[in-house]
């Protein structure tokens, strides 16, 4: 009698489980395509960038380019096959999770790191990282240094809102060293620190140095050291709840990576129409039954070529050798080339 009365107890709190697990699947699928909806009644997405030279600026016209930003058009031709179809607003660090959070973006592409903290504490999804970075230091040169560890008492400026503070934080104290922060908030007072010999050096992201370092008033003066403090993959944010929106942002991203290990270009992306291999011909929509499949435009990802490259050319074009930022592609190469982008298969 026992036996029975306890498997009776244990069917009752399974079946309630089940009964809560399917009742907040119901609910997250109440919440699919919620922010697809939104976008198509705007007739835009709404982007939040920040504002480095090479990743995201507006030029002389106001029209926002940079390496994010081609992701953020991208974004625009899967949704509507317009990549002009896309509102981009500056956000300070400090500012836009909050502002995600809240609804004043469909996205983030402006630098954010991916972390386990983001995804659970603050509740937001990520989708594939974009560019691999890690934390540098930016010196003077005249302090003769060539690692961090040589900066033991110097003072130096992170920009607050950021995952910089506790790197640099933990950098000095796994090499017993010490060190002095200035937290600063804005963007230009951050540079003004360093220029005007406030601090002895920043931290921040490579990325966000190798360009702060082309508008110092003295660039020469200043140098980028070769060591990475942390890992920093920077990959686009948005709220969580909304698988629809998620897996659109994913392979927005994925038809870059695999274009480029297929050899496919803005220039040459007609000549690859007439090919044999069926999983071009599915990539491209010459066969449509992936993009029906899917609930997409077959020749999304063809589209998507077509407007603003593969992800090699919108690299090189924005922060690669030849640019102002001179940037190696480094982990940033497909991984039949020794790096880190991989996209899953297109079937």
């Amino acid at each position: 009698m026992q036996r029975n009365s306890t498997r009776s107890r244990f069917f009752t709190k399974a079946f309630a489980a089940t009964a809560a697990l399917t009742a907040a699947l119901i609910a997250s699928s109440a919440l699919a395509g919620e922010t697809l909806d939104k976008i198509k009644a705007r007739g835009l997405i709404k982007v939040g960038v920040g504002t480095t030279p090479g990743f995201f600026t507006p030029d002389s016209s106001g029209r926002w380019q940079g390496f994010f930003v081609d992701f953020g058009r991208a974004l625009a031709v899967t949704v509507f096959n317009d990549a002009e179809k896309v509102e981009f607003t500056n956000s300070s660090p400090q500012q836009r999770l909050p502002a995600l959070q809240s609804g004043e973006f469909d996205i983030l592409l402006s630098g954010v790191t991916q972390t386990v903290t983001r995804a659970f504490k603050l509740g937001f999804h990520f989708g594939p990282v974009v560019f691999y970075d890690g934390q540098g230091l930016l010196v003077r040169k005249d302090l003769g240094v060539a690692k961090g560890e040589e900066l033991d008492g110097a003072t130096i400026g992170v920009q607050s809102g950021t995952t910089g503070e506790l790197n640099i934080a933990d950098f000095f104290r796994k090499t017993g060293k010490t060190f002095t922060p200035v937290t600063i908030e804005e963007t230009g007072e951050f540079l003004k620190a360093l220029d005007s010999g406030r601090v002895d050096a920043l931290t921040q992201d490579a990325t966000d140095l190798a360009a702060k370092r082309t508008q110092l008033t003295k660039p020469d003066d200043y140098v980028l050291l070769p060591e990475r403090l942390s890992k920093e993959p920077l990959a686009p944010a948005i709220r969580a709840g909304d698988d629809q929106w998620l897996e659109i942002v994913n392979w927005t991203v994925y038809a870059t990576i695999q274009a480029e290990e297929f050899g496919i270009t803005q220039k040459n992306v007609d000549s690859f129409l007439t090919s044999e291999d069926p999983g071009i011909k599915r990539f491209l929509g010459v066969d449509p039954s992936l993009g029906e499949a899917i609930g997409l435009d077959p020749k999304f990802a063809y589209n998507i070529v077509k407007a603003v490259g593969n992800y090699g050319e919108i690299f090189d074009r924005n922060v690669g050798k030849g640019t102002p930022l001179n940037f190696d592609r480094g982990y940033n190469q497909p991984w039949t080339a020794g790096g880190l982008l991989y996209s899953p298969p297109f079937r």
